[in-house]
């Protein structure tokens, strides 16, 4: 079976894929141990603010920080134009 490589249209939607999965996947995260105060068969206001409980803020933050990280670290290389690369590699 033959390799070829992905074409620019198919790693941008990998790209967006993959920040989609991580951004479900950090959601899930920040949001553990956050429950609402008196069970879900009560009344709920629009605002966040009845939630309690859950991580620090700065906890919450540096998740976050990692995960873009995650994704910018991953989609650079990715996304990055392979043909600069082997042009240069066959001009030396």
């Amino acid at each position: 079976m033959e390799h070829r490589p992905l074409n620019r249209a198919q790693r941008v939607v990998a790209v967006v894929a993959f920040g989609f999965v991580l951004y479900f996947l950090g959601a899930w995260i920040v949001s553990l141990g956050a429950h609402l105060p008196y069970g879900s068969a009560t009344y709920t206001s629009v605002s966040s603010s009845n939630v309690v409980g859950g991580l620090y803020p700065w906890v919450r933050f540096t998740i976050w920080m990692l995960l873009i990280a995650t994704w910018v670290g991953v989609s650079i290389p990715l996304l990055r134009d392979r043909s600069i690369n082997e042009r240069s590699r066959l001009s030396s």
